[in-house]
This record gives structure tokens, C-alpha cells and sequence, in this order.
């Protein structure tokens, strides 16, 4: 995570990685023909791109800077108690 914030741009293949760019706010280039985590391309944090377009798309996402767009729904990076607070209702529905 600290080498994702700290990057201008990130190229990868890795599904986990679209993600973290998106929280981080770090423009992402895929570099495949589709993904697994669609909501970072329709977001626009995310771009697929092959390998003839490399060069231009990392000079381009450089430029631009940081994502600027809106983050999915739930990408508030409040998970953890929104799932605390879903086990505690559920063992207390429960009886336990």
C-alpha cells in the first residue's frame, strides 16, 4: 500500500490492485483485455490498455494526476465497522 500511494501511476494485472489504486485515488492502467473488477473501469479510476499503448498511457495517466472521480459505493474505507456492527446485530439477534 505505501508503494501504491506513493505512485503516480500504477500499471498491473492484478484485480487486488485495481482496488487499492481506486481507494488511494492513484490512476490505474490494466494491462489486459478485461478485468475482474469492473466498477474501477465504469469509475474511471481504472483503464484497460495492451501493450502497444503502454508508453502513452502512463505518460497520460502521469499528467493527469490523481483520480478525481467519485469512489464506489461502500469504498469509504469504513468496512470493518460496518461488518462489526452486522456480527454484533446478528449474535444479538440470536441470543448469543
Amino acid at each position: 500500500m505505501a508503494l501504491l500511494r506513493g505512485a503516480a501511476a500504477v500499471v498491473t494485472d492484478s484485480g487486488g490492485v485495481q482496488e487499492e489504486t481506486t481507494f488511494l485515488r492513484v490512476p490505474c492502467l490494466t494491462l489486459r483485455p478485461n478485468t475482474e473488477r469492473p466498477i474501477t473501469i465504469s469509475s474511471g479510476s481504472n483503464r484497460l490498455i495492451t501493450q502497444a499503448e503502454l508508453s502513452s498511457a502512463v505518460l497520460k495517466a502521469c499528467a493527469a494526476g490523481p483520480y478525481q472521480g467519485e469512489l464506489p459505493p461502500l469504498w469509504d474505507g469504513a468496512a470493518g465497522p460496518r461488518i462489526a456492527r452486522g456480527i454484533s446485530g446478528w449474535l444479538a439477534d440470536h441470543g448469543r
